[in-house]
C-alpha cells in the first residue's frame, strides 16, 4: 500500500489519546477540524496526538495539513500516494498511532470533537470499544438514512452484535485491541463484529451529528455491494473461526456428492451397456472426491492448530454467542 511515513513526529513517550481522521479532498475542512479538535481537547489536560491521513487528495488538503503540523508537534500527517479508501486510511492511522486509546472520526466535521472526552470517559469506565450513535443524523433521507437503517438491521442480525449505527466513524478503542484487527475493503464499519471474537466490552453512546458545511460527500449507494460482500466475510469468520473442520466439511460435501454421483453414473452406464468406463467422466469424479477429502484434511489440520493455541480463545468464541452491547445514556446537545 503506497503510504508515506508521518511527516511530523510527536514528542517522546506515548500519549494517552490518539485521534485519527482520514481526509480526502477536504481542503476547506482541514483547518476547522484542527481548530475543533484542539478546542475540544486542550481544556481536558489530556496528553494527546492527532493523525490526519491524506487519502490521495487532489486538492490542497495535504498542503494545509502539513502547514498545521509544522506548527504543532501533536499533529502527524500520513500521506497516501493515491486514493485507497476510508478503511485503508483508518488502518494507516491506527498503525502509526501511539496512544493508549484510539479515536477514529470523519474528517468532514459531521462528527463533533466535543464528544471525544465522553468517549474516553466511557473507555475508562471499563469498556474496550465505544461506538457512536448518530441519533439525530443530519443526512439525506433516501440516499443515506434509509439504506443505513436497513444495513444496520441486517448487520446486527447476521453478526449478532446489536449496534444501532455501524456506519458512524466516531468510535473509541483500546489500542491493544484495535491494532490486532486487520482492516481492508469497507471493514471499518464491521470492527465491533470482527473484535467480537475476543469478547470485548462494547458500549454505544449518543453522539452529535452535524450537516456537512464544506465539500461534497464521498459516500453513495454504490457502496452497498461492497458492504454485503464484507458482511459475508465477517459472518464466515465469526461463525467458523473456532470450528475450521465444520467450515471445510460444509465446503467438501457438495464436491463429494458431485464426484460420487459422476462415478456412480458412469459405473451404472458401463454395467447396463457393457462399455468400458468413460475416463473423462470417471476421472472428473475421482478428482472431485480427492478434492473433498483434501478439504476435510485441511479442516482437520486447522482444528488441530486451533486447539493447540491458547485455550482461552475457546471461551472467547463461546462468549460471543451472548455478546451484549451496553448503551450508555449521555446528555448531548
Amino acid at each position: 500500500m503506497p503510504i508515506d511515513h508521518p511527516i511530523t513526529a510527536p514528542p517522546g513517550g506515548h500519549p494517552r489519546l490518539s485521534v485519527i481522521a482520514p481526509l480526502y479532498n477536504e481542503e476547506d475542512n482541514v483547518r476547522p477540524l484542527y481548530a475543533a479538535l484542539t478546542r475540544a481537547l486542550d481544556p481536558t489536560g489530556l496528553d494527546y496526538e492527532m493523525l490526519f491521513v491524506d487519502d490521495g487528495s487532489r486538492d490542497a488538503t495535504l498542503a494545509r495539513a502539513v502547514d498545521l503540523a509544522q506548527g504543532d508537534p501533536r499533529l502527524k500527517v500520513v500521506k497516501f500516494r493515491r486514493n485507497c479508501g476510508q478503511t485503508a486510511a483508518m488502518a494507516a492511522g491506527i498503525e502509526f498511532a501511539s496512544g493508549e486509546v484510539l479515536v477514529t472520526m470523519d474528517g468532514d466535521l459531521q462528527n463533533d470533537p466535543l464528544d471525544i472526552p465522553m468517549f474516553l470517559e466511557t473507555i475508562e469506565s471499563g469498556y474496550d470499544i465505544v461506538v457512536g450513535w448518530r441519533f439525530k443524523r443530519q443526512d439525506k433521507l433516501i440516499s443515506r438514512k434509509i439504506p443505513s437503517k436497513i444495513a444496520n438491521w441486517l448487520i446486527g442480525k447476521v453478526t449478532r452484535v446489536p449496534i444501532k449505527d455501524n456506519g458512524c466513524s466516531l468510535k473509541a478503542y483500546r489500542a491493544a485491541l484495535i491494532k490486532q484487527i486487520p482492516l481492508y475493503s469497507e471493514m471499518h464499519r464491521f470492527i465491533p463484529a470482527m473484535a467480537s471474537i475476543a469478547a470485548p466490552r462494547i458500549a454505544e453512546v449518543k453522539a452529535r451529528h452535524h450537516a456537512r458545511r464544506f465539500g461534497k460527500s464521498k459516500y453513495g449507494l454504490s457502496r452497498v455491494y461492497k458492504v454485503l460482500l464484507d458482511l459475508l466475510v465477517i459472518k464466515t469468520l465469526a461463525s467458523f473461526a473456532a470450528r475450521p473442520l465444520l467450515w471445510f466439511g460444509l465446503l467438501a460435501m457438495p464436491i463429494l456428492f458431485l464426484g460420487t454421483g459422476l462415478i456412480g453414473y458412469e459405473l451404472l452406464e458401463s454395467a447396463l451397456r457393457g462399455d468400458p468406463l468413460s475416463l473423462p467422466i470417471a476421472g472428473c469424479g475421482i478428482i472431485f472426491i480427492a478434492a473433498a477429502f483434501m478439504l476435510v484434511f485441511a479442516g482437520a489440520l486447522g482444528e488441530l492448530i486451533y486447539n493447540l493455541g491458547d485455550m482461552r480463545d475457546h471461551e472467547f468464541a463461546r462468549l460471543t454467542e451472548h455478546l451484549q452491547v451496553t448503551r450508555v445514556e449521555t446528555q448531548t446537545q
